[in-house]
């Protein structure tokens, strides 16, 4: 079925613990993503029962060299020197039809080297919130994980109550995340730094081994490639939860969707996560914690940086500043797009403030009130103008924006077409997710096919998804979401 290549399993055994996942009772496959299996050239095998044998680990496919990976990570800001995957299991590696490699893992097949007393398993619920929102992820055009199978294990595993055991399939460019250097570097490790470095290099960023520092060129590729992602996050109304350093990859992908929820109303201070008590996640404090983050993978880098280690602290002090720019520049970016603006101008960044402070005060839906833009692009103020509780403030922006789309080429039909291509009907609501799951602990999936299928084409409004794109009642508003562990 996977034609494995695993070249993380060739580095020293210090970097990871082979283990094989915990057989399940009665595996049965609830989801299995075909069009991933296409694009990643994948054989799927018509025995039902082979196949989830195999994607619930109870049968290991030829190839397979199982290790669940070492990390350390900033936890909400405190360091913790051993994380490591406590409930992943890497089967291995494929190159897909584009010679991409990419990494197949098992999340919830049991416990690992690295469980900490965990039982390793994973809960119906967070697998299918995370199978729903990567794949809303991919369709929305941000780089994340992937989902390639949903299985129910036919077992109970015990959180706050007993709830149903299932296992995702998870898909990855990489699952070498900044807090995978911090496991090597918190032990003076400097060889293991190295080694992923230059492993990190040839497999993410191979045009940087010609340089003549390629290791102050991958610290920079990371910071941009986190940068472009966050402000790419910002413009779809989503917070992560959980930006601890063992959730940021390497690669530039959205990892671990655990507490993770896309704003209804706009609030740039909404926090979902029930772990997240002081708001260090919020959805405006995401940029900073990158930034944050990626000073923790410079002061691994820094015996790499320079021999000279004031040296290498101007560099990584040098790097810091570039993300804030290119923060910046994405974030300008994203939202032009989002209001229609194909130029620049200096006032931008106030007009839009502007209106996301009019959403504010106006309490606003995110997603709909950037749609409805476009129907007041074609003259139809009152469609936009509704999704404020007083549009007051919302008309006053509107006679601004189109005094700055005086300098912008487009007309009227052309600008809606823009304004509906960089803006969702449909996102994955969190009500829309807690229904999909709750309806699939009873035995039902129809809620949850019918969601992935809305979600397939998020930038069109299809009839018969229309009801995707009303935000909550206020009965059905969800305030918090749960990491799942």
């Amino acid at each position: 079925m996977f034609d494995f290549d695993n070249s993380y399993a060739r580095l020293p055994e210090r970097f990871y613990a082979s283990v094989y996942p915990g057989p399940v009772k009665n595996p049965k496959v609830l989801k299995f993503n075909s069009d991933l299996a296409a694009e990643l050239g994948v054989a799927v095998l018509s025995d039902r029962a082979r196949l989830a044998g195999i994607l619930s680990g109870n049968i290991m496919p030829v190839g397979a060299e199982p290790i669940s990976m070492a990390y350390a990570g900033h936890q909400f800001g405190n360091f913790v020197p051993q994380l490591g995957d406590g409930r992943a299991i890497l089967l291995g590696e494929i190159v897909d039809t584009k010679g991409t490699r990419r990494d197949i893992q098992l999340k919830g097949p049991g416990r690992t080297p690295f469980s900490r007393g965990g039982d390793g398993r994973a809960a119906l619920g967070p697998v299918l919130r995370e199978y729903i929102v990567s794949e809303a992820m991919h369709a929305l055009g941000v780089p994340a994980t992937r989902a390639l199978a949903a299985v129910a294990t036919g077992e109970e595993v015990y959180r706050e109550e007993v709830e149903q055991g299932a296992i995702l399939v998870r898909v990855a460019a990489s699952h070498v995340r900044i807090g995978t250097f911090q496991f090597f570097a918190a032990r003076g490790d400097d060889e293991g730094v190295k080694l992923l470095a230059d492993y990190v290099i040839e497999r993410h960023y191979p045009e940087l081994s010609a340089n003549e520092n390629p290791y102050v060129g991958l610290l920079e590729a990371v910071a941009m490639r986190q940068a472009d992602l966050i402000a790419r996050w910002l413009g779809i109304g989503f917070i992560h939860g959980v930006m601890n350093t063992d959730n940021m990859s390497i690669s530039g992908e959205t990892i671990d969707f655990g507490p993770c929820a896309f704003l209804d109303e706009f609030d740039p201070l909404k926090v979902f996560s029930s772990i997240d008590r002081a708001g260090r996640y919020a959805y405006r404090n995401q940029p900073g914690i990158g930034q944050w983050n990626i000073a923790r993978l410079a002061e691994c880098l820094v015996p790499l940086l320079h021999r000279e280690e004031a040296t290498a602290v101007e560099i990584a002090n040098g790097v810091l500043e570039k993300f804030a720019a290119r923060f910046q520049s994405s974030w300008l970016t994203v939202f032009r797009n989002k209001i229609g603006l194909e130029s620049a101008s200096g006032g931008d960044g106030e007009l839009i403030q502007g209106l996301l402070a009019a959403m504010h005060e106006g309490r606003a839906d995110f997603t709909l009130t950037f749609r409805r833009l476009a129907d007041a692009a074609e003259g139809n103020d009152e469609a936009f103008l509704r999704c404020f509780s007083d549009p007051s403030k919302a008309a006053e922006w509107l006679s601004m924006w189109r005094s700055r789309l005086g300098s912008e080429a487009l007309g009227k039909g052309e600008l809606g077409t823009v304004l509906r291509r960089n803006n969702p009907a449909i996102i994955p609501r969190n009500h829309r997710i807690e229904q999909a799951i709750a309806s699939a602990r009873s035995g039902d999936l129809i809620v949850f096919e019918r969601l992935l299928d809305a979600l397939k084409r998020p930038f069109e409004e299809l009839p018969d998804f229309a009801d995707y794109m009303t935000p909550p009642e206020p009965e059905e508003r969800v305030l918090r979401t749960f990491c799942g562990t």
